[in-house]
């Protein structure tokens, strides 16, 4: 989530940083060329003034022509500025250089044509930093008795401009960047706070899921939905994990409660026996579902103390214990006919000892009753990454696709096994001693026929959470 949360926050901060950045670079280049347009304008008052005086006809013509010439040759050669003024009919009084003439178009002219209406320059083009070769023209009206007699034109470099323009973007830049700095840490630090909840909440439900059910929410930091998400969360875990102690502590008393009761009817059905021909059928199918009966309850308080117990988790080596258990049940399979071939590795891993040898033996007893005299049951240790996998691979009839779906579930039987003994719940125990532990279970078709169970555990110390 944070992938997909953190640059959305990123593109909307810096969306905003550039709609408030390009018309701030926009206003400081228009402020910029509005001081050199002032200036400009300053000047060519100046020399508007000077021009009121100059006339052909007046007696002090030349002299006055040659002030202001005078004037508009050290504006040049100061600033490189060009300037002059003309006549209405294009005609030079005074130019700096001599040889520059009034524009006949481009912006130059434009400026001229509305001197001559009386207004000044007030809103020449905008000049960009990229534009290498582009000039600022001024115009100003010469005024003499309230007529347009003359113009003063002005036509600028614009590197100065420019330059000034660019510096200030690069400010500007400076300023955009340090704020987006500012605005991904804000950023970081906003997500962080916001998703933290959701975290911990993701992984508390993680632990619950796989059997922890003693995990909780710390309902502190976050927003205050989110507090009080982690606040109902806890309260339904509460109840969850009361629902499941009741249900637990009724299956457990349930279970060793019937069996004193069962143990006086099975002793009861010996007593009977007693009296009964020998080899009475009847007495000898209740003699079977006495048994199947107590078997049943045995597993039944089994499966409640493996969902209450907590594992022990240590580093086990695998290899050792895979070989102890097929050491201990190789009586039993020559005892069948059957051949049970064991392939350890040296492998350690994260395991309850107690907790895996009991589902080892759940699935082996489980492999050893359904695969036919004259066959094998291989028992494989292999290092899988994280994990270790121990498969065990027999072969029996087998399971359908439909029948895989349902291997493990609670006292579910294939209906073609009815017939052989057990309570369907020792793979459902194995399951809960394997989850209690990280470990996992999991059911395949063993090529060309049979089952193959696969146990994997993990390699890698448990992690606390947070970590």
């Amino acid at each position: 989530m944070r992938t997909r949360l953190l640059p959305l926050l990123i593109v909307l901060m810096a969306g905003v940083l550039l709609a408030l950045g390009f018309p701030l670079a926009a206003s400081l280049a228009a402020s910029e060329q509005q001081r050199v347009v002032v200036d400009r304008l300053d000047d060519a008052a100046r020399f508007a003034a000077l021009a009121q005086f100059v006339s052909e006809t007046d007696i002090g013509t030349n002299e006055r022509r040659a002030t202001l010439e005078g004037e508009l040759t050290s504006y040049h050669d100061v600033y490189g500025i060009r300037t002059g003024i003309f006549y209405r009919d294009n005609r030079a009084m005074a130019a700096a250089p001599e040889d520059w003439v009034v524009p006949y178009e481009g912006e130059g002219r434009r400026a001229f044509n509305e001197a001559l209406l009386g207004r000044r320059s007030h809103d020449p083009p905008q000049v960009w930093p990229w534009q290498d070769h582009a000039r600022l023209a001024i115009a100003s009206p010469v005024v003499r008795d309230g007529d347009v007699v003359a113009v003063v034109v002005t036509d600028s470099p614009t590197g100065r401009l420019r330059s000034a323009i660019l510096r200030g973007w690069l400010v500007i830049a400076a300023g955009e960047f340090a704020a987006m700095l500012l605005a991904v840490g804000a950023a970081f630090r906003l997500t962080g706070w916001v998703l933290r909840p959701v975290r911990v909440l993701d992984a508390v439900t993680h632990d619950i899921a796989t059997g922890r059910m003693k995990s909780r929410v710390a309902a502190a930091g976050g927003p205050p939905e989110l507090r009080r998400l982690a606040r109902s969360f806890n309260e339904m875990a509460d109840n969850v994990e009361d629902v499941l102690e009741q249900q637990r502590a009724f299956v457990a008393d349930a279970s060793h409660q019937l069996r004193n009761p069962l143990a006086a009817l099975l002793l009861r059905i010996e007593l009977l026996a007693l009296e009964l021909p020998e080899g009475n059928e009847e007495i000898a199918s209740v003699r079977t579902e006495g048994k199947r009966l107590a078997q049943v309850l045995d597993d039944l308080l089994g499966l409640a103390l493996a969902e209450h117990a907590a594992a022990d988790l240590r580093l086990t080596d695998i290899g050792a214990l895979v070989a102890e258990r097929i050491a201990s049940w190789r009586p039993l399979a020559e005892d069948k006919g059957v051949r049970l071939r064991g392939e350890p590795r040296a492998v350690t891993g994260w395991a309850d000892p107690v907790a895996l040898s009991s589902a080892l033996d759940a699935i082996v007893d489980n492999a050893l009753k359904f695969t036919p005299s004259g066959e094998e049951v291989v028992v494989t240790v292999v290092p899988e990454g994280d994990t270790c996998a121990i498969a065990v691979a027999d072969r029996g009839p087998g399971l359908t696709p439909e029948e895989l779906e349902r291997v493990g579930d609670r006292f579910w039987r294939s209906n073609r096994h009815q017939n052989v003994k057990g309570s369907g719940l020792g793979l459902s125990i194995s399951r809960v001693l394997l989850a209690a532990g990280g470990g996992a279970i999991d059911f395949a078709p063993n090529e060309p026929h049979g089952l193959r169970v696969t146990v994997t555990v993990p390699r890698s110390a448990p992690r606390a959470r947070g970590e």
